[in-house]
């Protein structure tokens, strides 16, 4: 009886006999049952812990791209690696856990491996493969500044300016980049290679950088309408674009704002980001994807942007001390909380995330994927710094 409300692929895959850890997942999320949950900080060594096995995996020091429910541990991937080592920095010094700081250490090591004669960083897990990806690069950049300013090695700063340089170089006069990014078309979602750009002035004080940037942010803004929706935000033209790159467009815009203490930026960000707050539904999730008008075609929810919103919406409340931002962005995580396996005896589950709720949504269907679990981390770690700073109940 139950079948019925299944997803007609998710259903198939049931009745066809697939592994009964997958069909358990499936009816689990087909019928809405939640994981217990508990406070942020188990549910953040968890995710910590699934990191450290996902970067155990391939042992090279980067960190597998996903757990497939179906194919099992994927190669390391340069991309989500780079961005997970200030994640992992952050635990460190929230724990002062030196294991932690190593294995951070040891993704940067990989990263410098990967790093190509042009400053790029590849778009590929493979090294048959591998070519300069323009949002992978800035991703990257992410944690080679990081691991400049934990360490104060000077090889992380050069390959940080090596990639920024690239970057430059390869961005279109207009501000955005047209050339090696995916499938060579324009994404407004580069708004998060723009905010590392400003990574790299920070630790090197060249205007090039913020000059680049601030080109990229104004182009970004051009792309928004008067709702709130940004163009050329998905992966594809004939895509609706997924919560995870609208988060990604509206955290690079907002950061950047910071950074540069520009209003007109922050206000762009905040205007996207207030739409999604009336969004939210009741019990805290997102759907998956948006189109121009703001309806979803879908009924599963991308987890890896809820935890992205959750930091968007507590960074505004940093700013304006609106509480509604607080009370969405617990919600959210609360949700993403209880989509967390904190008791299965399989390594790839147990504290990962998954990419869709119900698990069969067509993004990164069966899978758990690193950087869901890097935002959830995020996400929890900052709703803990705030309640710290402003006892929020």
């Amino acid at each position: 009886m139950a079948i019925k409300k299944y997803s007609k692929y998710a259903a198939s895959l049931v009745m066809q006999g697939s592994p009964a850890y997958l069909s358990k997942e499936i009816i689990k999320d087909s019928l809405n049952i939640k994981n217990q949950t508990y406070n942020n900080e188990k549910h953040i060594r968890a995710a910590i812990n699934w990191l450290l096995k996902a970067q155990d995996v391939n042992n090279d020091g980067g960190v597998s791209a996903l757990y497939s429910m179906i194919e099992g541990w994927h190669p390391s991937y340069s991309e989500t690696t780079g961005y997970i080592i200030p994640t992992m920095f952050n635990y460190y010094h929230k724990t002062k856990d030196e294991k932690i700081k190593k294995s951070a250490i040891e993704m940067a090591e990989w990263e410098l491996s990967k790093q190509m004669k042009n400053g790029a960083f590849p778009g590929a897990a493979t090294k048959d493969k591998e070519f300069p990806i323009v949002f992978n690069t800035g991703q990257v950049i992410f944690g080679m500044a990081r691991a400049f300013q934990e360490t104060k090695e000077k090889k992380y700063k050069k390959a940080a300016e090596r990639a920024a340089n690239w970057l430059v170089r390869v961005q279109n006069k207009n501000g955005c980049w047209d050339r090696f990014d995916y499938l060579n078309k324009i994404h407004t979602y580069n708004t998060r290679t723009a905010w590392p750009l400003l990574k790299v002035h920070d630790i090197t004080k060249k205007e090039i950088y913020e000059k680049a940037a601030k080109k990229n942010i104004d182009w970004a803004i051009a792309q928004q309408l008067e709702n709130g929706w940004f163009e050329n935000n998905a992966f594809h033209e004939k895509q609706e674009p997924l919560l995870h790159t609208i988060a990604y467009t509206i955290q690079g815009i907002l950061e950047c704002g910071i950074y540069l203490k520009n209003k007109e930026y922050i206000d762009t960000a905040k205007k996207s980001a207030d739409v999604l707050l009336e969004l939210q539904k009741e019990g805290g999730s997102l759907a998956g994807s948006f189109d121009r008008h703001w309806k979803t075609s879908v009924k599963w929810s991308c987890l890896t942007g809820n935890s992205q919103m959750a930091i968007c919406w507590l960074r505004l409340y940093d700013i304006t001390k609106n509480k509604d931002y607080f009370e969405a962005a617990k919600k959210a995580n609360d949700f993403v909380k209880s989509t967390q396996d904190l008791s299965s005896r399989n390594e790839g589950i147990k504290g990962g995330i998954k990419g869709a709720y119900p698990i069969y949504g067509w993004y990164a269907p069966f899978c758990y994927i690193n950087w869901a679990a890097k935002f959830f981390i995020d996400a929890l770690m900052m709703e803990e710094d705030l309640r710290v700073g402003d006892k929020l109940g």
